[in-house]
């Protein structure tokens, strides 16, 4: 899990940075570079038949949802402090809480409920200077975390069939394909520099979600889980020697109530699993 936090922080920092570029561009890399580490997993006999799946439907929405948080995620980093989108993004569990209710058919309790309703107001606090001022650029991590959300319903679902390269390779050759289509947009040929930093988006982001499956695969969920909220220290350091953003007592504050929603969403998650586990070998 570290090291996938690592990963995902060096990469909004390139992705910040990589704003003189489309986003259309940037995308290409991501999906085309993404695709490296995968190939390195896949299976020597499913070479031949790697695409082969049953769950077709499944894997288009979850890429569908994926390309809108992903879409997101970029133009937020170019436009806000990178404290600040961190700091919102730490909100997907709870629209995740919310979307388990109708697509998993899960029963939410009262702790869980009270969490959720300290996370948004969490958002809203990180978020008020924003939509105070009219600058809307603040929606887009809030939709990064409604997109997030129902991708980690679907990659839930698909889990149980479908190995995790599998679903990693069709959400990169999602964004390869999509990023064709923004040609128009007046693409610019990039130094050997620029071009390895470009690279290096999207070989960092196939890694880091290769390293964050492994992390949840190998290790129990409440141990690994508060690793991820090292990205808001990595953002405010990085913001602050790179871009000289000092985030805000508001965004701080803000940040510290999402983080604690989504940690007692986790540590609730985890005793029900345990209650019924228990209860199903009594």
């Amino acid at each position: 899990m570290f090291i996938s936090v690592c990963a995902f922080s060096i990469m909004d920092v390139i992705v910040k940075w990589s704003e003189a570029y489309p986003v259309g561009q940037v995308l290409f890399f991501r999906g085309f570079c993404g695709i490296i580490p995968i190939l390195f997993i896949i299976p020597k006999e499913r070479y031949l038949d790697f695409y082969k799946t049953d769950r077709a439907i499944l894997h288009l929405m979850r890429c569908l949802a994926g390309l809108v948080a992903l879409i997101s995620i970029f133009i937020a980093l170019r436009n806000l402090p990178l404290a600040t989108v961190v700091s919102i993004t730490f909100a997907a569990p709870i629209f995740t809480t919310i979307f388990s209710i109708f697509l998993l058919n899960e029963k939410v309790g009262f702790y869980r409920w009270m969490a959720v309703l300290v996370g948004f107001v969490g958002i809203i606090i990180i978020s008020e200077p924003g939509f105070s001022s009219l600058n809307f650029y603040y929606i887009y991590p809030i939709i990064f975390c409604l997109g997030l959300s129902y991708v980690a319903i679907t990659i839930r679902k698909l889990s149980a069939t479908e190995p995790v390269w599998l679903i990693s390779l069709f959400f990169s050759l999602s964004i390869m394909i999509l990023s064709f289509f923004t040609f128009y947009q007046d693409w610019i040929m990039p130094s050997f520099t620029d071009l390895f930093l470009l690279a290096m988006i999207g070989i960092l982001g196939g890694l880091a979600n290769l390293w964050l499956s492994q992390s949840y695969k190998f290790s129990e969920v409440s141990l690994v889980t508060p690793l991820k909220y090292l990205a808001l220290v990595f953002a405010i350091i990085f913001g602050y020697f790179i871009w000289n953003e000092v985030p805000s007592n508001k965004t701080l504050m803000g940040s510290l109530m999402v983080i604690l929603s989504s940690l007692i969403i986790f540590r609730r998650e985890i005793v029900l699993k345990k209650n019924l586990s228990a209860s199903r070998h009594e």
